[in-house]
């Protein structure tokens, strides 16, 4: 498969295009071949209509064939793994090792959302039979299922170029859905994009599904994007990536004359809250943990934490000298792109230059390159109180540490807290066990609480969140990561007095596929 920088409309190629650009390497900063063409309106419209075309007879496909469609496209990922790991690492600057952790996580979720699709009880099914003497009025016959929302456009995320991108955890579970999807390429990491894009586009024509299934549009810029949002051939965004773009999407949506869900995961600080006990018994491992998951790929991922909660004291004083120790050790990294390296500087900035916050320890990146080096900062409880914007994200290697005088003040923080993906409470278990007016406030601010233990390390399987309240998501009730996921791309359909052979597969009175459904309030494969 040869990369030529064009996207990809259904089993075509757009035009070559005016506008152009080129992927970067973060190691040397030098642009890479080949340069790409940016998508124009037209090629938006063209996608938009394939996907259209692909609605009727993609939802009705069968189950099984939606299951093979993504288990060929994770058999394709497998065997162009080289290829792809290879342009993936000049474009990212990401280790071999991690880089094939993620493919090996994208094609496990596509098989996990393969087995989903298979099995089917994701649809809800819900059968209600008639009861003609019922009294005051009849009973109607009346049945119910989650059935595919219609074209879904999915936008790759800059720090997952695998799992969160092209052929990631939004695009397996629209796809599983019955869904057709429009991805919005990452401009990090086009060439990645387009290579996995490939494989999707050559799966569905050999499962012989129509076009229309797929395509793929580049653009270095929002242009490309807000069209596609606005669109009304689009029925609903996935979304990875920054707060301000996630709420830029989600505003275009609601404002469309038909508007439409946004599904978007916009980072999160993932607090750390360390009880007195487990500071007292395990300083020196915390301490190493903390440093490890905050540093791991340069901070780039949604889950590492970004502020540590902890109470004065001896302990919290070593605590902190040695955690100190740990982020002079930090050896700079390149980031993904230019403007996240500056934005990160900019964000370390402002929290340096606020009054309250010192700085315990700082490595700086070489100049006139995209390397960032760890920073450490500390505050107060009421300093952190005091300065709302310390609460704010700083993508990259950064933490602060605030320090309270008791538990009252560590209830103070969580109160003050936005949404957060997660967060994470060392305690001993007799802290744990009467902590709950902290821990309570705590897991009503996050879709994901661990104790003992760092967010970093997703897990995927069934019962995973990735979610939580705004502004970690634009909706706390649905994961991006776990089976769950495939529910944000369906609508409720209801059938009333409807001909059993006119009804969905799922909701026939034979139950032909020996789906779990729920059938007169019983649950059970009826």
């Amino acid at each position: 498969m040869n990369i030529e920088g064009l996207s990809l409309l259904g089993s075509g190629r757009a035009s070559i295009g005016k506008r152009r650009f080129h992927a970067f390497n973060p190691e040397t900063g030098s642009p890479l071949e080949p340069e790409l063409a940016e998508a124009s309106e037209q090629d938006v419209d063209r996608a938009a209509e394939l996907a259209t075309q692909a609605v009727g007879a993609f939802a009705r496909s069968t189950a099984g064939r939606r299951a093979e469609l993504l288990q060929t496209i994770a058999a394709g990922m497998e065997s162009e793994a080289e290829a792809i790991v290879t342009r993936a690492r000049l474009e990212t600057a990401l280790p071999d090792a991690r880089l094939r952790s993620e493919l090996g996580r994208t094609v496990a979720q596509l098989r996990m959302f393969a087995g989903v699709a298979r099995e089917g009880s994701w649809v809800d099914a819900r059968v209600d039979h008639a009861d003609p003497n019922r009294q005051p009025v009849p009973k109607p016959d009346v049945r119910s299922c989650l059935q595919p929302i219609g074209p879904v456009a999915v936008f790759g995320a800059s720090n997952f170029p695998l799992a969160f991108s092209v052929a990631g955890g939004d695009t397996a579970s629209a796809l599983a859905a019955g869904n057709p999807v429009i991805v919005k390429a990452h401009p990090a990491h086009p060439g990645t994009s387009e290579h996995v894009g490939m494989v999707v586009q050559r799966a569905v024509a050999d499962v012989e599904l129509p076009e229309g299934v797929f395509s793929l549009l580049f653009d270095r810029g929002t242009a490309v994007g807000k069209y596609l949002v606005q669109h009304p051939q689009i029925c609903a965004v996935g979304f990875t990536g920054s707060a301000r773009a996630g709420r830029a999407l989600m505003d275009l949506a609601a404002w469309r004359p038909q508007p439409i869900p946004v599904f978007a995961e916009m980072g999160s600080i993932n607090p750390v809250f360390v009880l007195p006990g487990a500071l007292t018994r395990n300083s020196e491992a915390l301490a190493v943990g903390l440093h490890a998951a905050a540093m791991t790929g340069v901070g780039q991922y949604c889950t590492n934490p970004g502020l540590v909660v902890v109470q004065t004291g001896k302990a919290a004083t070593a605590f902190a000298e040695r955690l100190a120790d740990l982020y002079r050790t930090t050896t700079p990294a390149p980031m993904l792109t230019e403007k996240i390296h500056a934005s990160f500087l900019k964000g370390a900035e402002h929290f340096a230059r606020t009054e309250g916050v010192s700085v315990l320890a700082r490595v700086d990146g070489p100049p006139d390159t995209w390397q960032a080096g760890s920073v450490l900062f500390k505050t107060s409880a009421s300093s952190f109180l005091r300065h709302r914007h310390l609460a704010d994200e700083v993508f990259g290697p950064a933490t602060l540490l605030v320090e309270c005088a008791d538990t009252a003040e560590m209830v103070a923080v969580a109160q003050s807290l936005p949404g957060q993906l997660t967060a994470s409470v060392h305690g001993t278990d007799a802290e744990l066990g009467t902590e709950e007016k902290l821990l309570s406030l705590i897991q009503s601010r996050v879709g994901r609480l661990i104790a003992n233990g760092w967010p970093t390390g997703l897990e995927v399987c069934d019962a995973m969140v990735h979610g939580g309240p705004y502004p970690a998501t634009s909706d706390g009730r649905s994961t991006s990561v776990g089976t769950r996921a495939i529910s944000r791309f369906g609508r409720l359909a209801c059938y009333q007095s409807f001909p059993d052979a006119l009804l969905p597969e799922a909701l026939k009175e034979a139950n032909p596929s020996r789906l779990w459904r729920t059938v007169d309030g019983k649950p059970g494969r009826h």
